[in-house]
C-alpha cells in the first residue's frame, strides 16, 4: 500500500476515526484482509440472481457458440475494467468516493457521491420492493399487509448487515454464496435435461435477433455501475495484486455465470430467474431461500455503497446513520412500489457512473502511481477532470441512442484518455512531490 495523508482524504470532523470500516480514510495495514476474504465479499456481490434477466434476454437471440461468445467478451470488458478500479482502490485504500476528492476535488467529489449514493438507494428500493413481490407471488398472498412486512423485515436484516460492516458482509456472503451456486447449478442440470444436454442445447436455433454491440453492453451493463464501487471493498485487500485476482473471480467468473444460468433458463423454461424456474419445478421452498439468501447479501453491500458515500458527502467518520437513514429511505420508497417503475431510470444513470471510474484510472494513472504525497490538499474543484467526466457520459448517452459502439466501454475508455493528456496538460504541483512511504 502506498502512503496516502489522511489530511487530504478528511477533514477536521474526521480525525479519530470512529468507524472499522474507515469510510473517509485509507484502510491502515492492520485492518487489511486475505485475498480469500476479498474474494468471497466480491463473489457474493456478484451472484446476483437478477442478473439472470440480461441472459434471458440474449439466449433466445443467438446460437449456443455465439452466445458463449457475447457472454465471455462482455465479461472480459466488464472484469477488466472492475479489476483495474479494484487495483486503484487496493493501491489507495481508499473508496470510489473518496478517491474523487482527488480526481474531481473536495467539493467537485460530492457529484461522485450523490450519483452513486442515490443511484444505490433506488437499487436498494427495487430489489427489496421485488422480495416482496416474489414472496408474495410464491404463497399466493394477496394481503398488501403481509407483502409490506416481508420487505420491511427483509430491509432490516440487509440494513443490520451493511451496518456490522465488512465482517456482516463476509460472512453472509461465505454461508449464502455456496448454497446459491450450489442451487443454480441443480438447476442448471435439470434445465439441461429438458433440452437433452449440452449438445441438445447447441442444437436450439435463435428465435429472436439482437446486434453484437447491443447484447455486449447488456453484460457489461448488468454490474458496470456497482463495478466502479468496487473499491469499497478491494481497499481492503493486502495486495494490488489480490484485489484484481477478486475482481476477476466476481465480475468476470461470477456475473458470467449467472448470465449463463439465465440463458439456459430461458431457453429451456422459458424463465431466465432461477428463481421461478424453482416456483415452475413445484419448489417453492428452495425458490424463498435461493431468492432471500442471494437478494439479502447483494442489498446488504448496496447499503454498505451508499452509507459510504452519504459518509463522505457529510464529510463524517462514520458511514452508520447513512446506512440506516438511507435503508429507511429506500424501504420507504419499495412501500409505494417503486420497484415497477424506476428500474429503466437506473439504467439510464448507469450509462453515466462508468465515466466516472474512467477519470479516477485516468488520473491515477497520469498523476498518482507513485503514490499520494503526504501533507496535500486537494483542490475545491479540478475543472479539467470535471470537464473530462462531463464530455465522456455525454458521448456514452449520445452512443446508446444512436444505437453505436457500447456505451459504457466508450465512456470510460474516453474519460480515460481525456483525463490522462488533461493531466498532462495542466500537471499539478503534487506529481513532483516524491511519495512518502
Amino acid at each position: 500500500m502506498t502512503s496516502e495523508t489522511r489530511t487530504a482524504a478528511t477533514g477536521p470532523a474526521d480525525a479519530e476515526v470512529v468507524d472499522p470500516d474507515y469510510p473517509v480514510t485509507p484502510v491502515p495495514a492492520h485492518a487489511r484482509k486475505s485475498f480469500f476474504s476479498v474474494a468471497v465479499v466480491l463473489l457474493g456481490f456478484t451472484v446476483f440472481t437478477p442478473t439472470m434477466l440480461a441472459g434471458a434476454a440474449l439466449g433466445p437471440a443467438f446460437s449456443f457458440s455465439n452466445l458463449l461468445l457475447v457472454i465471455g467478451l462482455g465479461s472480459l470488458v466488464l472484469g477488466v475494467y472492475v479489476a483495474v478500479m479494484g487495483w486503484v482502490g487496493a493501491r489507495t485504500g481508499l473508496t470510489t468516493v473518496v478517491m474523487a476528492r482527488y480526481t474531481l476535488g473536495t467539493r467537485g467529489a460530492k457529484l461522485a457521491s450523490v450519483l452513486l449514493g442515490g443511484t444505490q438507494i433506488g437499487w436498494y428500493a427495487v430489489v427489496v420492493g421485488t422480495i416482496g413481490d416474489l414472496t408474495a407471488e410464491a404463497l399466493d398472498w394477496d394481503s398488501y399487509g403481509a407483502r409490506a412486512a416481508v420487505m420491511v423485515v427483509t430491509s432490516v436484516l440487509m440494513c443490520a448487515t451493511a451496518y456490522w460492516g465488512y465482517h456482516g458482509m463476509y460472512w453472509v456472503s461465505l454461508v449464502s454464496t455456496p448454497l446459491i451456486l450450489i442451487l443454480a447449478f441443480w438447476v442448471l442440470g435439470r434445465s439441461l435435461q429438458e433440452v437433452g444436454g449440452f449438445s441438445g442445447l447447441a442444437g436450439v436455433e435463435p428465435t429472436s435477433s439482437m446486434a453484437l454491440a447491443v447484447a455486449v453492453t447488456t453484460v457489461v451493463g448488468t454490474f458496470v455501475s456497482a463495478g466502479t464501487q468496487a473499491p469499497n471493498w478491494t481497499r481492503f485487500a493486502r495486495r494490488p495484486s489480490h484485489a484484481v485476482w477478486a475482481c476477476v473471480i466476481g465480475f468476470l467468473v461470477g456475473n458470467g455465470l449467472m448470465i449463463f444460468f439465465g440463458a439456459v433458463g430461458a431457453l429451456t423454461f422459458g424463465e431466465g430467474d432461477f428463481v421461478l424456474v424453482l416456483y415452475q419445478l413445484g419448489l417453492v421452498g428452495w425458490g424463498l431461500v435461493l431468492l432471500f439468501g442471494n437478494l439479502w447479501k447483494s442489498n446488504a453491500d448496496t447499503a454498505y455503497a451508499f452509507g459510504v458515500a452519504g459518509a463522505e458527502l457529510f464529510n463524517r467518520p462514520s458511514k452508520a446513520p447513512f446506512v440506516i437513514g438511507g435503508s429507511v429511505i429506500a424501504t420507504g420508497l419499495a412501500l409505494t412500489g417503486v420497484q415497477n417503475h424506476l428500474v429503466d431510470y437506473l439504467v439510464l444513470l448507469g450509462t453515466f457512473i462508468p465515466p466516472l471510474g474512467g477519470v479516477i484510472i485516468g488520473d491515477f494513472l497520469a498523476r498518482w502511481r507513485r503514490g499520494i504525497p503526504g501533507g496535500y490538499a486537494p483542490p475545491a474543484v479540478r475543472w479539467p477532470n470535471l470537464a473530462a467526466y462531463a464530455v465522456a457520459a455525454g458521448l456514452a448517452w449520445l452512443s446508446g441512442e444512436l444505437g453505436i459502439g457500447i456505451p459504457p466501454v466508450i465512456g470510460i475508455v474516453v474519460a480515460i484518455v481525456l483525463s490522462m493528456g488533461l493531466a498532462r496538460l495542466s500537471p499539478d504541483t503534487a506529481t513532483r512531490v516524491p511519495a512518502q512511504r
